[in-house]
This record gives structure tokens, C-alpha cells and sequence, in this order.
């Protein structure tokens, strides 16, 4: 059974860092790429970050960049995205989601609310 699974999510206040995790298992990890995607009400899911599978190269959405890191661990089969400097238009529902050819995993998603 495939599972995405985000922990690290919450309230910050502008300027205050996030680490999120994402844990997968059920498939082969380090053969997929990975990404973190956010979404607020109404709009677009929108991709954020992601990494290849071996690490070996990642790309940010230009309002992350120089702020947001992505990083894997494919031996403990988890991604991270350490997010820095966050800014109140951050808020969001973050989803990790694994890729390979035609095939898509999505996790549940956790909050990140930035707010004084």
C-alpha cells in the first residue's frame, strides 16, 4: 500500500522557518522523483519544488527561491522542504507527491499558516 505521509506543518509568523517532512513507503522510493505542491482556496495547485531521484538536481518556483530548500533522504524514504523567511502569501496546504513515468502519488496534505 503506497503511503505519502506530511508531518511538520503549522502556524509561524512572517519571517520564522518550517521544515516539512514527507514519509513514503509502499513503493520504490529512490527511483521517483520528488515534489512539494501547495494550494490555497480556489486557486491552482501549484508546484513548489522538487527534486531527482537521486538528489542529484532540484528547481524552485521563482517566489521560492533563495528561501525554500528540498532535500531527500532515500534511505530513510522521506523529503523534506526547509522553508525560510516565510511570507504571509506562504499559507497554504503543502503536498508531497512522488512521480515516475504516468504514475502520481499524492499525500494528504498539511497546513502552513503564516500570520502575526
Amino acid at each position: 500500500q503506497v503511503q505519502l505521509v506530511e508531518s511538520g506543518g503549522g502556524l509561524v509568523q512572517p519571517g520564522g522557518s518550517l521544515r516539512l517532512s514527507c514519509a513514503a513507503s509502499g513503493f520504490t522510493f529512490n527511483t521517483y522523483a520528488m515534489s512539494w505542491y501547495r494550494q490555497t482556496p480556489g486557486k491552482e495547485r501549484e508546484l513548489v519544488a522538487a527534486i531527482a531521484s537521486n538528489g542529484g538536481n532540484t528547481n524552485y518556483v521563482d517566489s521560492v527561491k533563495g528561501r525554500f530548500t528540498i532535500s531527500r533522504d532515500n534511505a530513510k524514504n522521506t523529503v523534506y522542504l526547509q522553508m525560510n523567511s516565510l511570507k504571509p502569501e506562504d499559507t497554504a496546504v503543502y503536498y508531497c507527491n512522488a512521480a515516475r513515468l504516468s504514475i502520481r502519488y499524492w499525500g494528504q496534505g498539511t497546513q502552513v499558516t503564516v500570520s502575526s
